[in-house]
């Protein structure tokens, strides 16, 4: 089945696209067929999630076609009909019958959302991967420190209240966020993330709650924001303490009431959304300071998770050399055997005899990201002078082998200390004429 893909059998028409329009938004690829022939064409060569029927289209035989959908090779998922008419009493016995659900009268977004939600089973395996590498993240958090926190986490993925995740950079702030999603019942929903230093304050206003056609200069169409994507999900926003005052009073509203207006819009948007915020800040003192507004504060402090840096938990460090060595061994694969789906056989351990000295553990106060990019450097570096190895050192034969250009393996030799090694061997090396020979 195609996971996300909905079928919309409908002309033309202002509803037709108001429907579509809001599908896509919560993250839905949508087929649409104009005709019976188009719709029944559709499922000759694939499966749907869901389909919506109109029953207003004059000349149609509802009833066939619902059926006639049910019948082809390819399955419609459940059929939902749409009609503007106030009552469904006028298609009791017909076409309804055979449908899945019934949608009339103005069709709201929100009454969308509830049908979709009570007919429209989660994909299989929606959640399966993310709870699977959760699992394996949280896992690591073995210290006194982490249980305690792996405990919080728990209990506040199983109240649909907003949390506030505080701690120094590189703690693992998005592995709590991330946690609390997966371990709720909001898991088969969306999980959205957005920093709020990483975007321009004139800019993220958009980001977050979208925009009209025409809001602005270059606003040729109209933008989803991440709020409205997130509906029925979570929304991560990190950084929180970076957010611009005048977003502060808007994300309140969002959290009071659950509605905004997009940038240039003059109706309301309702969503469904939890939020989780995290910061590096003291909070508590940007609201002395007047930075940051003390009720949104307290609306985002409903539960607080405190991570601790790894220094203070110094006896996870040996899990994460073992979890980040399975990653080095991965990307040895991926850049030496060319092997993205990591079918073929791993590569052979090194002769201990030829192994580098292993480095010293990484100090207590590195995070995270620091523990990441050494191990991938370290992978880099094994994968680049195996192939030296194996092209008897010729940077020239090296580079066409890993398919990079001749710069960049210089570049790269630099960079992972291998130059040295390499004058050692003093194989000489006809560079080529045009380097782009080979690709960049």
């Amino acid at each position: 089945m195609d996971e996300q893909t909905a079928l919309v059998v409908a002309p033309v028409t202002a509803v037709r696209m108001d429907i579509v329009d809001h599908l896509r938004s919560r993250g839905n690829v949508c087929v649409i067929a104009g005709t019976t022939g188009e719709a029944l064409a559709a499922l000759q060569q694939r499966n749907f999630r869901f389909t919506f029927v109109d029953l207003d289209v004059p000349g149609w035989d509802v009833t066939d076609l619902v059926r006639e959908l049910k019948g082809q090779r390819g399955s419609p998922g459940p059929i939902i009909a749409i009609t503007r008419r106030t009552s469904g009493r006028a298609w009791t016995g017909s076409a309804v019958l055979a449908a899945d659900a019934l949608l009339h009268g103005p069709i709201a977004h929100a009454e969308i959302d509830r049908v979709l939600a009570e007919v429209v089973a989660p994909p299989p395996g929606a959640d399966a991967t993310g709870r699977a590498t959760i699992g394996q993240e949280i896992d690591l958090w073995r210290s006194a420190k982490m249980r305690e926190v792996r405990q919080i986490v728990n209990e506040a993925a199983a109240v649909d209240v907003t949390v506030l995740v505080t701690g120094e950079t590189g703690t693992g702030k998005d592995v709590v966020a991330r946690a609390i999603h997966y371990l709720s019942t909001r898991r088969t929903g969306p999980f959205v993330k957005v920093n709020c230093a990483a975007v321009p304050h004139d800019l993220l206003e958009t980001e977050l709650f979208g925009h009209e056609r025409g809001a602005f200069t270059g606003a040729h169409k109209t933008k989803v924001g991440k709020f409205e994507a997130a509906h029925g999900g979570t929304i991560f926003l990190d950084e929180i303490g970076d957010l611009h005052p005048a977003l502060q009073a808007k994300l309140l509203h969002v959290l009071q009431d659950g509605d905004f207006a997009r940038v240039g819009g003059k109706s309301t948007v309702r969503v469904d959304v939890r939020v989780i915020a995290a910061t590096n800040q003291d909070l508590e003192r940007a609201v002395f300071e007047r930075r940051f507004r003390e009720d949104l504060y307290y609306r985002l402090n409903v539960i607080q998770i405190s991570v601790p840096p790894l220094r203070e938990r110094a006896e996870e460090i040996p899990s994460f050399i073992d979890y980040f060595g399975e990653l080095e061994n991965l990307i040895k694969r991926l850049i030496v055997l060319g092997d993205p789906t990591l079918a073929r056989v791993g590569l052979p351990a090194r002769d201990p005899a030829e192994a580098p000295a292993p480095a010293a553990p990484p100090g207590l106060e590195a995070p995270l990201r620091d523990i990441v990019r050494r191990a991938s450097r370290a992978a880099e570096r094994d994968a680049i002078r195996k192939v030296l190895d194996q092209t008897g050192w010729s940077r020239v034969r090296a580079a066409k082998a890993l398919q990079i250009s001749y710069r960049a393996l210089l570049y790269k030799m630099k960079d992972v200390g291998l130059r040295e090694e390499a004058a050692a061997h003093r194989v000489p090396d006809t560079t080529p004429r045009r380097l782009e020979e080979f690709p960049a």
